[in-house]
């Protein structure tokens, strides 16, 4: 998938191919674990029991629209042994300007989305517990002391096995409910129901498409593959997190068209929603299937927290860092996984870190207030236009090798992705409650 216009015959000089493997797969996992958070399960329910199966081929676009974006990404680490918010920063001053602003404010009020989300299921599973907030608290806690003692092998190994929780638990509910296999390919032709667009679109762009796209090339780096020889590895990796993905989307697709479209049946918006799924599989299928649902939601809520703590950390130490150098007209070390440890290790991470966990806190106990809600929509809303703009930018100029620059099927995904998510933008910037 999004092949360059030269791969097939270059290679970096001196860098042999490696060999692809299973055991090297890692990174794609964690970021495919960390995108998909229990918000875009009930998205994903929501257009199954609006539409049935009709927008099954829209989940397959998306899985191909997230390959493109991501092997764009590991690309530019790979190729350039550069980071993306380095090759952001050759773009112009706004683009360190935009970051700044976005990531202190999405990082305070996606702190509290996060705790509160994996403190859901836990609450649903101990009824008879301590309360949503003191779990909210607990949560955010255990995702902090774990990003902060463990190094990056022992954090893929943990999103490792949460994503297969997601995966067995999702897999499994969907063969519960007996999917009908000839309605299933019958989805793949595309078609628009009446009232279906924003549902279509937000399929294509939503599941998997935030920050954490980003950091994708950090965990790549921090697996330890710096140059081109590991190009044909990270693709593969890549690829097998996505068709992941893919599979979530459409067996999420399958449950909300068997359980919810056939009788009408109404989820709360948000988080909640998986709650009300949960209540739907106990009446349905008895409590031991709606406690092994609650138990992929938790996984898919605490990858989440525990992704974005990890993979915005390294991307805000490593805008510290650029920052400094610029100022002290010092050279940067090259992008490698030494480097990712040390950053691991740094102040700015662990700053960043106890910003995601203890401000938020605050928001446990507050209606979050008008201002910051507008601004972390509109910030939020601009940044996958912003990533597919400006991937297309840097992998089309001299900024990148020649041998590893966009062909024309990269061009393609890519730009079709800035226009998807432009749409995206626009109608989420319209919707926010100004």
């Amino acid at each position: 998938m999004a092949e360059t216009s030269e791969t097939a015959q270059a290679g970096e000089q001196g860098s042999q191919p490696r060999k692809s493997s299973w055991r090297h797969i890692g990174p794609g996992i964690v970021v495919a674990a960390t995108g998909v958070g229990a918000g875009d399960l009930v998205a994903t329910l929501i257009a199954g029991s609006k539409f049935g199966y009709t927008l099954m081929w829209a989940a397959v676009i998306g899985c191909l629209v997230k390959i493109s974006l991501a092997e764009a990404v590991g690309r530019w680490h790979l190729a350039t042994g550069r980071t993306l918010f380095d090759g952001w920063r050759t773009l112009g001053g706004w683009t360190t300007v935009y970051f700044a602003v976005y990531v202190v404010i999405w990082g305070f009020v996606y702190g509290a989305t996060a705790m509160s989300s994996s403190a859901l299921p836990i609450v649903a599973l101990f009824p008879d517990g301590p309360g949503l907030k003191t779990w909210a608290i607990i949560t955010g806690l255990i995702g902090l002391v774990f990003v902060w003692f463990n190094r990056y092998a022992v954090f893929e190994k943990v999103m490792t096995v949460l994503i297969g929780v997601m995966f067995v638990v999702v897999v499994y509910v969907a063969i519960r409910v007996s999917p009908d296999v000839g309605a299933s390919f019958a989805g793949l032709l595309p078609v628009l129901p009446d009232g279906s667009l924003i549902y279509t679109l937000g399929l294509i762009g939503g599941v998997g498409g935030t920050i954490t796209m980003a950091a994708y090339g950090y965990w790549v780096n921090a697996k330890g593959w710096s140059d081109t020889s590991w190009m044909k590895v990270m693709r593969i990796d890549n690829r097998v997190a996505y068709i992941t993905t893919g599979i979530f989307v459409v067996a999420m697709l399958i449950v909300g068209a068997e359980l919810l479209h056939s009788s009408q049946m109404a989820l709360t918006k948000g988080d909640r929603g998986l709650l009300d799924l949960g209540q739907i599989l106990e009446d349905r299928f008895g409590a031991g299937t709606a406690k092994l649902f609650l138990v992929g939601f938790f996984a898919a809520s605490f990858s989440s927290l525990i992704g974005v703590w990890h993979g915005v950390s390294l991307m805000f130490a490593d805008f510290v860092e650029r920052i400094q150098a610029a100022r002290g007209g010092a050279s940067v070390e090259k992008a490698s996984g030494e480097k990712v440890g040390r950053q691991e290790r740094s102040l700015p991470f662990r700053a960043y870190l106890l910003w995601l966990t203890f401000p938020p806190m605050t928001l446990l106990w507050l209606d979050e207030p008008f201002g910051l809600v507008i601004g972390y929509g509109v910030l939020g809303a601009f940044f996958m236009p912003f990533l597919a703009v400006t991937l297309l930018w840097l992998l089309n100029s001299d900024r990148t090798p020649r041998e590893w620059r966009n062909g024309w099927l990269s061009n393609g995904m890519l730009g079709a992705a800035g226009l998807l998510f432009v749409v995206l933008c626009v109608k989420q910037v319209i919707d926010l409650p100004w």
